[in-house]
């Protein structure tokens, strides 16, 4: 329910579902820049504090005169990935927050950015936390995440290092049992380095949310935030539009059984 960040609800124990993801990356310096992830992922749940997720991603590159990146329209099988969650704190009577660690390591054959070749590694390593502000109504939570990783493209000789820093909060109100609306914001800081040893810029999206759960086993959840401030090293213009995209958007479809 809160869009691009997590809760701490990791799900019933013995629930299984599949999830179709489509997350949308839109515009840099100059020119037309559209990347579309598509993801199937499967979801399991098969202990009261243990959940994980196993991801097949595609994408969709529409890029044409964009400042540092060469003009690309593909698309292909980008990778894979996977998920695993722990509840340590379960919100509820005994505990007003709930809290939740998460790992996700990820396989990526195409770059994210300009839809070459690569062969990219990564894992996010997620803290998210979230309490009931009124009771079966309104909801915050908040997010820490890290993810380091390194590529290399296929005509490089040398391994890139590289490590990012997220903390986003966010509030969701349902406003009737199945329809749940509200907003986040994220802040996202990219660095050189396993571990943030060269900065090179930041980013602030501020967005709204929406759920919709259409029977207790379908719902839908979608999500959009624009960069409204931020700055790359080495640019004097408004916004970090080298290392963040200028607008996001995020679409999920969870069927359970």
């Amino acid at each position: 329910m809160f869009g691009f960040l997590d809760g701490s609800d990791i799900g019933a124990q013995g629930e299984q579902s599949i999830e179709l993801e489509t997350t949308g990356s839109y515009g840099h310096r100059r020119g037309h820049f559209t990347a579309i992830e598509q993801e199937i992922e499967y979801e399991s749940v098969p202990t009261q504090f243990f959940a994980y997720e196993l991801s097949a991603h595609g994408m969709l590159h529409s890029v044409s005169g964009v400042e540092g990146v060469a003009n690309n329209h593909s698309a292909s099988f980008s990778g894979l990935s996977g998920k695993f969650s722990y509840l340590i704190l379960g919100r509820g009577p005994e505990s007003p927050i709930g809290l939740t660690v998460s790992a996700e390591p990820e396989w990526a054959r195409i770059d994210d950015v300009d839809g070459t070749r690569t062969a990219d590694f990564s894992t996010e390593f997620r803290i998210a936390a979230d309490t009931e502000l009124i009771a079966n109504r309104l909801y915050a939570a908040v997010n820490i995440a890290y993810e380091p990783g390194v590529a290399k493209g296929v005509h490089d000789a040398t391994w890139e290092h590289s490590s990012g820093l997220t903390l986003g909060t966010g509030l969701a109100y349902r406003i009737t049992p199945t329809v749940t609306v509200g907003g986040a914001v994220e802040y996202d800081r990219a660095y050189d380095g396993l571990t943030f040893q060269t900065f090179d810029g930041h980013a602030l999206y501020v967005g709204p949310t929406l759920m919709i759960n259409f029977t207790p086993k379908i719902l839908l959840a979608a999500a959009f935030s624009a960069q409204v401030w931020g700055h790359a090293v080495g640019d004097s213009r408004a916004l970090d539009l080298t290392n963040f995209e200028r607008y996001r958007s995020n679409l999920k479809l969870e069927f359970e059984f």
